[in-house]
């Protein structure tokens, strides 16, 4: 049942900073469906806002809101931390990725999960994956400009994924982000080419 609830997806994957929402966005544009894991996690941290108070402290609470940046600092230094935070969440986002996904089923057309630990987590029989592809010192810089952190934060947020080389070598398909907008545009076409 579970590998027919996913037949016509494809998991949208990468590292942290690699680009995969700006990918999101240019498939939008073509017409494709996509289910944003990050966008479910981020509502349902609020949403169970008082277990993250009560695994975690209140002060990572505020107004019912879950301070996602402080919680960040706290979960990627800490396994234990990560793991205790993945328990909570991971059921309830794979719970509504299925609701969502058995709804995108029913058109009978190929549409997108943009899962970032796809590889690393394995919890979803989704027969396709895409990864979208930064090098490693591009997406450093990247991030560092994102986040305005420091090239150690941002060396320690990348360490707490599987390595993009790893990630490209287990994509059945690859988007190559490594040069500008117009490059990358190019690169999604040829993706929706080789789907449809």
């Amino acid at each position: 049942m579970i590998n027919n609830l996913f037949k016509n997806a494809i998991a949208l994957t990468g590292g942290i900073s690699t680009g995969k929402s700006t990918v999101c966005n240019l498939f939008k544009l073509h017409g494709f469906s996509i289910i944003d894991a990050d966008q479910i996690a981020h509502r349902l941290l609020d949403e169970n806002s008082y277990k993250i108070a009560s695994l975690f402290g209140d002060k990572y609470v505020e107004d019912g809101k879950v301070i996602r940046k402080e919680l960040g600092k706290i979960i990627f230094s800490n396994e234990e931390n990560k793991l205790k935070l993945e328990a909570l969440l991971h059921p309830l986002i794979k719970e509504e990725i299925i609701k969502k996904s058995e709804i995108l089923e029913l058109q009978h057309k190929s549409y997108f999960i943009d899962i970032p630990l796809f590889f690393e987590k394995m919890r979803y029989p989704i027969p396709r994956s895409l990864v979208v592809y930064t090098p490693n010192h591009i997406q450093i810089q990247r991030l560092m400009i994102r986040d305005k952190i420091s090239k150690d934060e941002a060396l320690l947020k990348i360490s707490n994924q599987m390595n993009i080389e790893e990630k490209k070598n287990l994509a059945d398909m690859i988007i190559d982000n490594s040069k500008d907008k117009n490059h990358l545009e190019k690169e999604v076409k040829r993706i929706i080419g080789e789907i449809i």
